[in-house]
């Protein structure tokens, strides 16, 4: 009988648009979100972590129909108990849940809040963009202020700026408020039925459904059309104008460098007033700018997600993947990384055993290590310290277990002492 060969099975790798984050790239993505929460705390923000998953509704009712999050880019689930959750596609509409549920309605407005952390959409992966994407957001909720828009804008440049960035401009546009936006979306759907012809199948259904998203569609033709739309700025009347004037004469007083950009919109249906990007204008040819922040105000999220009024907000959030990936970025170090200051060398089972101990009386004085505890030969872990470039080995036999005691090696000149456990840190700390 011919015996069949078993096919071996094949590893599993890492979901398409997601990935493995280790090494110095950890670190980069801890030492940025250390400078941006350092920054974030300076201008008056405070930590906020909302769950991953939520009940669906708190983004199909905010996010909004015709929005390509809503329609293709959510991941969605049923629990066995039936509820219908999303994975988060973006920080903004739990935060503001948050806000409700926890009665922050009370407290001394407006509030102030920072987060961080992965967020979830069934995207193409391309440059900077992941099925699994970090964000680093800031919200002022309970003002209607122009004050706040020009807030989060200028904090946000500074933690770009910070992490190295340069070039930056920020594209602005105001999509006004419910008294004038609705001759706005008039004459722009009156506009678009005059090209109906022209537009995707998609771009006519969002003509039904949202008419502001064809403003931001990727179609060519649509884009084509979006250079003669109707702009919103012109139909910006009493506070919507005054509120976008406000907000242009803060980034001119703080120097920060703008240009009005009529076609955006972003992609979520709850903006209102103030929308903008920040965008990274490369000098290199041939390199596309790149979008590395955005936001706007929500100002009627809040009653979408169940409020009993409005609540005046604002928001940001940063592409975090797309800073790390960027050539400028600084790379910023975490204060939690240590360098190892010694070489633990254990030598037998005996000492193996009191090992742990000798590493916390290191420890507690801040003393970091590195070791290589699956090796048991001398020689073996004395290469491996000499290639890890720390100066000092501590070396801990059956002898030196037995006699609560331990040898310090200079890895540079090989000279060495044998110095009692109870005198160790006094001893590490004379060293030069």
């Amino acid at each position: 009988m011919d015996k069949k060969t078993k096919k071996s099975k094949e590893p599993l790798q890492s979901v398409k648009g997601m990935r493995d984050i280790m090494d110095d790239q950890y670190y980069n993505y801890q030492g940025f979100f250390e400078k941006a929460q350092e920054i974030a705390v300076y201008y008056g923000f405070k930590p906020i972590e909302v769950p991953i998953l939520e009940h669906e509704e708190v983004f199909t009712s905010s996010i909004g129909e015709g929005t390509d999050v809503i329609d293709k880019e959510m991941y969605t689930l049923r629990t066995k108990g039936g509820d219908h959750l999303a994975l988060r596609p973006e920080g903004t509409a739990g935060v503001v849940r948050a806000y409700i549920e926890h009665g922050m309605q009370s407290l001394p407005q407006p509030v102030m809040l920072y987060y961080y952390g992965s967020m979830f959409r069934h995207d193409n992966p391309q440059r900077g963009r992941y099925r699994d994407f970090k964000q680093f957001g800031l919200e002022i909720i309970g003002t209607e202020k122009s004050i706040a828009d020009a807030l989060i804008i200028k904090t946000t440049m500074a933690i770009l700026e910070e992490a190295g960035a340069t070039g930056l401009v920020v594209d602005i546009n105001s999509i006004g408020d419910k008294e004038c936006r609705p001759a706005y979306i008039k004459e722009l759907t009156n506009y678009y039925k005059k090209h109906l012809s022209e537009l995707s199948a998609v771009d006519r259904e969002r003509l039904k459904t949202n008419p502001l998203r064809i403003l931001d569609s990727k179609d060519p033709k649509a884009i084509a059309i979006n250079e003669n739309a109707p702009d919103a700025v012109s139909f910006l009347t009493g506070e919507a104008k005054k509120h976008f004037k406000q907000v242009l004469e803060y980034l001119e007083q703080m120097e920060v460098p703008y240009r009005i950009n009529k076609n955006l919109v972003r992609g979520l249906s709850y903006y209102t007033h103030t929308v903008f990007e920040i965008i990274e204008v490369s000098e290199e040819e041939g390199v596309p700018p790149l979008t590395i922040a955005g936001g706007g105000r929500y100002d009627y999220l809040a009653k979408m997600l169940g409020s009993k009024k409005d609540v005046p907000a604002m928001g940001v959030a940063i592409g975090v993947d797309r800073v790390i990936e960027s050539s400028w970025c600084n790379k910023l170090a975490p204060r939690i990384v240590k360098k190892p200051k010694m070489y633990f060398i254990q030598l037998g089972f005996d000492a193996k055993l009191k090992s742990l101990n000798v590493i916390e009386i290191l420890r507690k004085a801040k003393i970091p290590i590195a070791q290589s505890i699956s090796k048991d030969s001398l020689g073996a872990q004395l290469g491996v310290a000499e290639k890890s470039g720390v100066r000092y080995a501590l070396i801990f036999g059956q002898k030196e277990a037995m006699e609560n005691s331990v040898i310090v090696r200079d890895m540079t000149n090989r000279c060495q002492d044998t110095v009692k456990l109870d005198k160790l840190l006094d001893y590490i700390k004379e060293l030069k």
